[in-house]
């Protein structure tokens, strides 16, 4: 699927997009594409054990600003980005 399509889809089935891809930020602030949330995931380590790390402690402390929102996450910092 191309990236218009995943937002299109995620949106439609209430899913918030997990991903690695910067291009997604291109999609929601240059095109103005409209998303249920999107967490942009800015690892260091891309290993699955540092992804599930990174993501369990987002969801604990974040999980009611999630949705609807476009979030950036390293290893040491949460962005909310404004659209």
């Amino acid at each position: 699927m191309n990236d218009d399509d995943i937002i299109l889809k995620s949106l439609e089935e209430n899913w918030i997009l997990i991903t690695n891809d910067k291009d997604f930020g291109e999609k929601v602030y240059r095109d103005g594409r409209l998303h249920g949330g999107i967490i942009l995931l800015r690892l260091d380590d891309e290993r699955s054990q540092s992804k599930i790390q990174v993501l369990s402690l987002l969801f604990k402390f974040y999980s009611d600003r999630l949705l609807n929102s476009f979030v950036v996450v390293t290893e040491k910092q949460v962005r909310f980005v404004r659209r």
